[in-house]
């Protein structure tokens, strides 16, 4: 049985590993990989067909916990403790939830001191109490003064004085004042681990397509002074195409791995496959995980010639690979069907749905190249396949539910031999 600090409006957890508020998804599945052998059974709950209306929830469900990760950043919301029988619980050092203790509501009175008055919902038939940032549920069922407490309010809900020996039923670790209200916070400094974290990434562009990235990046470093405290630090990094791998890494960092391309499996759709002479090296990428974006060098000018977005949405083949980049991705659209028709700029997003963009630019699409992910070891896919669309020198991976999955963006063609001679001749 897991022994856990309650740390309100912060985390859960206890000396050797923690949940906290604002946490990245990709760390919370990384602490219940490295305790496998202690927490077990874990179930990932997410919706297929709308992935944004839904927290994406963890549920351990030998320990009676669920983490509740926000839709849109993927960063820790809420912790909810629904089963406390599963679990010893303290605060301060002191417990408050154990075999030999239970959660009455006097033994959180004592544990966690004096506050408003319990608040009754007749519809779950609970009792919350609420301090700032935690909040206590107490269930009703068997009490029969329950049907007697009704809401006399506005908003349907009355302040009441919690009966004596009711138990708690769930617990909530949240943010500010209220649950209903709560977002997820900031990644706290605790959660950096000297990496670098994507805020937004914007595409840059010409009336052609889009030659670089734009990065808002965040660290957490100390200032100026040896007992300085640390702090977050956002800056903000330009990466091109044509930039050399020396480019990328001082704008960057190092990346988290470097991956060497084996075979290109998308040669067979270029004009003439046939005519491609195998090369003697590979290009590779830089993968940075914490940015949500690779970038492809060429093999033999060792220049930038791809950047990849991630969007690590629940249900497809590399989720929780790359943390969420949240890019934001201009797009020329054409008003007018006459010759003076002029182009409108119109703002991808990763949130933005294939039908949605479609409908904007006003025109069917090509059809699609289907891509169906596979290891080596193991043939089998249980997410599917996605669909290609290229549009402006950019190809959109996209899911079964219309939403991105990636994005490639694609640098200016090179000139072939011919034109470089002419351009030396001149």
């Amino acid at each position: 049985m897991l022994d856990l600090e309650v740390v309100p409006e912060r985390s859960l957890g206890n000396e050797r590993w923690e949940f906290a508020l604002g946490m990245p998804l990709a760390q919370g599945v990384a602490i219940l990989q490295k305790h496998c052998r202690i927490i077990k059974n874990v179930q990932v709950l997410y919706s297929e067909q709308s992935p944004l209306s839904h927290d994406l929830i963890l549920n351990l469900t030998q320990d009676g916990i669920k983490l509740l990760f926000d839709a849109y950043n993927q960063r820790l919301k809420v912790i909810e403790v629904y089963d406390l029988s599963k679990v010893k619980l303290k605060y301060c050092g002191v417990h408050f939830n154990s075999q030999a203790i239970a959660p009455t509501i006097e033994q959180i009175d004592q544990s966690f001191g004096a506050t408003h008055p319990g608040v009754y919902n007749a519809a779950e038939q609970l009792f919350h109490l609420n301090f700032r940032g935690l909040s206590f549920s107490f269930q009703l069922d068997s009490w029969k003064e329950a049907p007697k407490f009704e809401p006399k309010f506005a908003h349907g809900l009355a302040s009441l004085q919690i009966p004596h020996g009711a138990t708690v039923k769930r617990m909530y670790i949240y943010t500010a004042n209220s649950l209903q209200d709560t977002k997820a916070p900031m990644m706290p400094l605790s959660c950096f681990y000297g990496n670098v974290y994507a805020e937004t990434v914007e595409v840059l562009r010409d009336p052609v397509g889009p030659h670089g990235l734009q990065l808002r990046l965040l660290t957490a470093g100390c200032g100026p002074g040896v007992l300085a405290d640390t702090k977050m630090h956002p800056f903000e990094r330009c990466v091109y195409f044509g930039d050399s791998c020396q480019d990328v890494l001082s704008a960057l960092g190092s990346p988290h791995k470097v991956f060497y391309k084996s075979e290109d499996k998308m040669k067979i759709h270029s004009p003439s496959p046939h005519k491609q002479v195998p090369s003697k090296c590979n290009d590779y990428f830089f993968n940075y995980f914490t940015l949500g974006v690779d970038v492809l060098f060429d093999a033999t000018t060792h220049q930038v010639k791809k950047f990849v977005l991630h969007t690590n949405y629940p249900g497809h083949y590399n989720f929780n690979i790359y943390h969420r980049c949240d890019f934001k991705i201009p797009l020329a659209v054409k008003q007018g069907k006459s010759t003076d028709a002029h182009t409108q700029p119109c703002i991808v997003t990763t949130h933005s749905k294939w039908d949605a963009i479609q409908e904007l630019m006003g025109h069917p699409m090509e059809k699609p190249v289907v891509l169906h992910r596979s290891s080596s070891a193991n043939n089998t896919n249980p997410f599917g396949s996605t669909f290609c669309f290229g549009l402006q020198r950019m190809i959109f991976e996209v899911m079964q539910n219309n939403h991105i999955a990636s994005v490639t963006l694609y640098g200016p063609p090179r000139p072939n031999n011919q034109s470089r001679n002419t351009e030396l001749i001149q």
